[in-house]
């Protein structure tokens, strides 16, 4: 078996405009068969995060976040353990549909990362193929995910365990066609 993580999370803003974790997804995918399954999702908040903050986040407006849920989280501080020790576990490495976007809040937070594997965005620009001025550009999940699978309605819910169970299935797609690789 050939299990890996993929990891999808929410924030507030982007890490350069001082946003801050709400939410963190994670899905176990065997690449050997495609079958995957959610091993993490909880809702979470860090130190120093505002009300004003949260209600003003594209997240709360753009998903079914509330407030409320952040606001009566866990802190990221306390489930920190907990997900390091998820990320040690799996040694054929972990993902994210925007790696720089995860993993650069993830390591920003002191997160390690054994295996970092390759961006299933980055991948699926070449595949998916959609142009713009400047040549093709990243696909959002919803677009890699119609070219892969056919318009089934599928829309992205802005959840990290959803977003990521989805994310899974394009991974899967990339390794079976030999995009994706893990060594």
């Amino acid at each position: 078996m050939q299990k890996i993580l993929i990891l999808d999370i929410e924030t507030t803003d982007f890490l350069q405009r001082g946003g801050k974790i709400v939410e963190i997804g994670i899905v176990e995918l065997d690449l050997s068969n495609g079958n995957k399954k959610i091993i993490y999702d909880k809702v979470t908040h860090e130190t120093g995060i505002t009300r004003e903050e949260v209600e003003k986040a594209w997240i709360i407006q753009n998903s079914t976040l509330t407030v409320e849920e952040i606001r009566t989280s866990t802190p990221l501080h306390i489930l920190k353990p907990e997900i390091q020790n998820l990320l040690f576990q799996y040694k054929h490495g972990a993902t994210a549909f925007n790696n720089a976007f995860d993993f650069g809040f993830m390591e920003n937070r002191g997160f390690v990362f054994p295996k970092k594997l390759p961006c299933p965005m980055k991948l699926s620009t070449n595949i998916c193929k959609i142009e713009t001025s400047r040549g093709y550009k990243w696909p959002k999940v919803e677009e890699a995910h119609k070219h892969f699978f056919g318009d089934v309605g599928y829309i992205e819910q802005h959840r990290g365990a959803d977003d990521a169970f989805h994310e899974a299935d394009i991974v899967y797609e990339l390794y079976k066609i030999g995009i994706f690789k893990i060594d």
